[in-house]
């Protein structure tokens, strides 16, 4: 789960086994008597009543998943669950990995191709919002009675670790919003009395899923937060996100995050892309890529844009040098190949430009063979990049490339002729 920060330890054993509801009827019935209690007025100013009515909300919620654990092999759920059976089996693919789905009246399970269980998804229960439920009866407890806190803690404590739980599945099931959400309501769940927890860990990964369903505001919400917290997450990323959400103050959260983690990659490449996109003085930039190149010296895509910014700057020999480090790095970085390419290619049709203006025939001539040559100085680079990338469509944005070349050099050789026919007919 990449960038989320994981702080939850899951089950790694058999739960204990309690006396839960056994079906969603049962649940509802349970609840329905509690809340009963909690609405008499005489009952309802006793702390016990209001914990018997979080107790029911828990149980069924736990209802559905039993004792069965993420991480448990299918040897181990074969002892718990019994008799209970799915009624589908299903191969499906999650985050690229695949998995096998097992489906059930009231949960899908996932499990990875070792066996092991990966996902409890609920897909029916006596009331969707009962973790919240439970909390908010645990709270009122408390307020009724402070001498019950030690056990309203370590309720509270339960809810928002199933509540995570339940976000990292989320997540992983594709519904980045419904995770945040349930982020969010976990580090809640422990905000206030009696726990009185700052769970900066959920409160980064609601924005940072907020992020992932594309939904700034909300993001920018929960990286604010964590900024003002001063939690700063792994090698600094609020500030990175923090400038990608907010372009107006993207040079003051990247510096400052540079200062704080000098080391960190996220934050050198989003100061370089502010450098790069805001046409401020180079000098810092190539200040901060030697820096990113120290920390990574093996990173052949800091070449590449090193090779684009050099480009940009009209020193094109130093960018044909930082494509071909890029290279040197990684000879199977398309990218730097595509660059090198594209540079000779401008650079011929800058040249065509020119030559349009030459009124004298000799050096009009001069001026054609410095296009040709430009030309095919693009030819083995964007070779080399259709030869190494896998992405077919970048294959026919380079190939579009090679039969222009090739259709201009044609008459001249017969292998030009012959590689121009490929590349005109790559893709069709």
């Amino acid at each position: 789960m990449k960038k989320l920060m994981i702080a939850v330890a899951i089950l790694a054993g058999l739960q204990v086994a309690q006396a839960q509801p056994k079906s969603v009827t049962d649940s509802k019935k349970a609840i329905e008597t509690a809340l009963s209690a909690a609405q008499n007025a005489k009952k309802a100013t006793k702390a016990s009543t209001w914990l018997k009515l979080g107790e029911a909300y828990v149980k069924a919620y736990d209802a559905p998943i039993g004792n069965i654990w993420s991480g448990a092999s299918k040897q181990d759920l074969a002892l718990v669950m019994g008799n209970e059976k799915p009624s589908t089996t299903e191969t499906v693919v999650l985050n690229g990995e695949q998995m096998t789905k097992e489906v059930y009246a009231d949960k899908n399970l996932y499990f990875r191709g070792n066996g092991q269980l990966a996902i409890i998804e609920v897909t029916q229960t006596a009331d969707k919002d009962a973790l919240v439920k439970a909390a908010e009866a645990y709270q009122k407890a408390y307020s009724l009675d402070n001498k019950k806190s030690k056990d309203v803690v370590e309720a509270l404590k339960g809810i928002s670790g199933k509540l995570v739980q339940d976000a990292y599945n989320q997540y992983s099931l594709g519904n980045p919003a419904a995770a945040s959400e349930l982020f969010e309501k976990a580090a809640n769940v422990v905000s206030g009395a009696p726990v009185s927890k700052i769970d900066t860990n959920s409160i980064y990964n609601a924005g940072f899923t907020a992020l992932n369903a594309k939904d700034n505001e909300r993001a920018k919400k929960f990286f604010e937060q964590c900024y003002k917290l001063g939690y700063y997450s792994e090698n600094g990323a609020i500030f990175a996100k923090l400038a990608e959400i907010d372009p107006t103050k993207a040079k003051q959260y990247l510096e400052e995050g540079f200062e704080k983690y000098p080391a960190s990659q996220e934050i050198l490449i989003g100061l370089i892309n502010y450098y790069v996109g805001s046409g401020e003085s180079t000098d810092r930039l190539f200040e901060l890529l030697d820096k990113a190149k120290a920390n990574e010296p093996n990173n052949s895509s800091l070449y590449y844009v090193e090779g684009n910014i050099r480009s940009k700057l009209g020193d094109n020999a130093a960018a044909v040098a930082a494509y071909r480090k890029c290279n040197e790095i990684d000879p199977n970085n398309a990218f730097g190949y595509i660059g090198e390419g594209i540079l000779h290619y401008n650079e011929a049709l800058d040249i065509q430009t020119k030559a349009q203006t030459e009124q004298d025939d000799a050096k009009y001539m001069a001026i054609v063979e410095q296009f040709e040559k430009a030309l095919k100085d693009c030819l083995p680079p964007f070779e080399k990049a259709f030869e190494v990338t896998k992405d077919n469509e970048i294959k026919k944005s380079i190939a579009e490339y090679l039969k222009q070349v090739y259709f201009r050099f044609r008459d001249q050789d017969p292998s030009y002729e012959t590689k121009y026919k490929y590349y005109s007919e790559y893709g069709q």
